[in-house]
């Protein structure tokens, strides 16, 4: 079902309902469209029995004051005064039933609207290109979401239940008045009512900037908050706890101020309403009082016109209620429908077919890529990495390695030239089938804050126990896993915290193993880990790689002496190729960086021998009792 979304600034209500009536009365759904129409069904007739209150009050104030002059084929016991009173109560209590029904019946169909477009929110955010997400503070997004799914339920909930029963009572409101009273009634209620809607519509589009105001701060002060949680670790290395408390208080501070404006312009918005109303029931019960008084109309008049006017304020007040929740609601939601507005940046082809992988072979042709145009990152780069080979790509930092592993996932779409797997442009073929066929294990594992079970069979959803422990075997993790007291279930922190670097990169190993891709990209996977974890992944890693066409993104230079080609990348070009031997033979950029990485790890394995020379020479000055102990 095709929908489209509109902005909340330059949309109506009316526009935002039509672009919520898809979910209201889904196509594919005749169980709720049949709620729907029970729902109005209910609302109609309850606002018949509505009428009824006002006059079972008028026929029991007529009845207690004598004046009311009934049929003789009406029973005298049905026009007694308690018998009039007992109908007034139960056409009350009648009424309410029905409502509650209609809200009954109307609470799955509303709730399905909030799923289905938190649902198309959802999915529409993780279309988004990377770019967008880079961009992104996820504290201030999954604000902007939460915000949004409770606008969305106010909009729904209101506009269908509130205001089309309002509308209708009040037109039923003035065929009687205009009928029974005339049109001096019908007028100083029309006038009321456009004085209140006016002042209502007025103060709540001057109170939702006001709204807007205390939104962007809420946004602001949860994003920081988030942001320091998750970098927990950080802002203890430096002290900074203060710091950060101070940026939370200065961003709710702003919304502090917001909220107190919002909170006494509803206070000015309520008596002006308020002092509107009382002018308007004060004219119409003047003029009923003179006619009382004038013998046109008796007291039971007097009395049902009062009711009316009261119940007719009810509604009334609530239409004010009821337009400051859809106006607020709309300014929520604003933000959620920008984000759905947001166009993707990476979209398959009409007719994409999915990727036929037979050997795996990748290859760059003359690729030109930029993040923007006054920053280009590949320039007219070429290499291939044949079926089961492995291929390194080496170089300085920002010389655009990484860039070379998102475009292979098709993160971005390059400028111009050609990215192929099996000779198939990968722009060509369904971004889910070329995400499939490839494996990555990052630099960076993040993990998700679950059990290390799930985050192994991440990699395959479908995978039995037994495969995740031979991944986790395979990845050289599975002993360490299965010592911990919970085992497989023990639960890894927000982003792996609990698990160190090793471990973490040995669980992605593990999950890249259980997912079997035919191609493998290891982008930086060992770079900031110390020497001896560093061999020791490099042994899972080679494992892994047996068979698969494999790139390696490598910054240090040991992890890739095997690899069957090295390519050097400098300043988007490429300036060296071949193999670790021939690169060194060719003592050029490739020589200088081996040369160098070799003194760092020289240099750093003296300090090492030198503070364990200087621990051994604390113990032998010991004496023999305190070594003994």
């Amino acid at each position: 079902m095709a929908k489209k979304t509109v902005s909340a600034e330059s949309g109506s209500t009316l526009h935002t309902v039509a672009n919520l009536w898809p979910y209201m009365w889904p196509a594919d759904r005749p169980d709720l469209k049949l709620r729907v129409a029970w729902a109005a069904t209910f609302l109609v007739i309850a606002k018949l029995v509505l009428l009824l209150v006002p006059y079972t009050f008028k026929w029991a104030t007529d009845a207690l004051d004598n004046q009311l002059a009934a049929p003789e084929w009406v029973p005298p016991l049905l026009v007694a005064p308690v018998m009039l009173v007992l109908a007034y109560n139960v056409v009350r209590i009648v009424q309410l039933g029905f409502n509650q029904l209609r809200d009954a019946l109307f609470a799955r169909v509303g709730q399905h609207a909030v799923r289905q477009l938190s649902h198309r929110t959802f999915v529409h955010i993780h279309k988004l290109s990377l770019r967008f997400h880079l961009e992104r503070r996820t504290g201030g997004l999954s604000r902007i979401i939460e915000r949004g799914v409770k606008g969305i339920e106010t909009i729904v909930r209101f506009t269908i239940l509130n205001t089309a029963p309002t509308i209708l009572e009040f037109a039923l409101a003035a065929i009687i008045f205009a009928v029974a009273y005339g049109w001096a009634y019908v007028a100083i209620v029309a006038v009321t009512v456009w004085l209140y809607v006016w002042f209502t519509v007025r103060a709540s589009d001057w109170r939702i900037v006001i709204r807007r105001q205390m939104n962007d701060s809420d946004t602001d002060a949860n994003t920081k908050a988030v942001d320091s949680l998750l970098n927990y670790e950080t802002v203890k290395y430096f002290n900074n706890e203060e710091m950060e408390a101070q940026r939370f208080d200065r961003s709710m501070a702003r919304y502090e101020d917001a909220a107190t404006k919002t909170w006494t312009s509803l206070g000015w918005l309520n008596f002006g309403q308020g002092l509107i109303l009382g002018l308007g029931m004060a004219a119409a019960m003047g003029l009923s009082a003179w006619e009382v008084t004038q013998g046109t109309q008796t007291i039971g008049d007097f009395v049902f016109i009062n009711a009316m006017l009261i119940q007719l304020s009810i509604p009334l007040n609530f239409i004010g209620f009821v337009y400051r929740e859809i106006r607020q609601g709309l300014a929520d939601i604003e933000q959620m429908f920008d984000l759905l507005d947001v166009p993707q940046e990476v979209v398959d082809k009409p007719g994409a077919a999915p990727l036929a992988v037979k050997d795996g072979a990748i290859r760059f042709d003359d690729v030109h890529f930029a993040y923007d145009e006054n920053r280009r990152i590949l320039k007219g780069i070429s290499f291939e990495v044949p079926a089961g080979k492995t291929v390194a790509i080496v170089g300085p930092s920002g010389a655009g390695k990484s860039t070379i592993s998102r475009l292979l996932f098709r993160f971005y779409d390059i400028q111009s030239g050609t990215v192929t797997i099996d000779g198939q442009d990968i722009r060509d073929v369904t971004q889910r089938s070329l995400r499939a066929a490839i494996g990555m294990v990052p630099q960076d594992t993040v993990l998700f804050n679950d059990t290390i079970a799930y985050n192994i069979r991440y990699g395959r959803v479908d995978a039995s126990e037994e495969e995740v422990r031979e991944a986790a075997r395979l990845a050289q993790i599975g002993g360490f896993i299965e010592a911990l007291p919970d085992g497989y279930k023990s639960m890894v922190g927000e982003r792996g915290l609990k698990l160190s670097g090793g471990e973490k990169q040995r669980v992605a190993i593990a999950r890249t193993i259980l997912k079997a891709p035919p191609i493998l990209i290891l982008d930086e996977a060992t770079s900031a880990l110390d020497t001896q974890t560093e061999q020791e992944i490099q042994a899972a890693l080679d494992q892994v790689s047996r068979g698969r066409t494999t790139l390696v993104i490598a910054h240090r230079l040991s992890t890739v002496i095997g690899a069957d080609e090295i390519i050097v990348l400098k300043d988007g070009r490429i300036a060296e190729r071949g193999t670790h031997r021939a690169l060194l033979d060719r003592d050029g950029l490739y020589k200088q960086m081996w040369d160098r990485q070799r003194e760092a790890t020289e240099a750093e394995e003296r300090l090492r021998i030198a503070r364990e020379s200087d621990e051994m020479g604390v113990i032998v000055r010991r004496r023999p009792d305190e070594v003994q102990n």
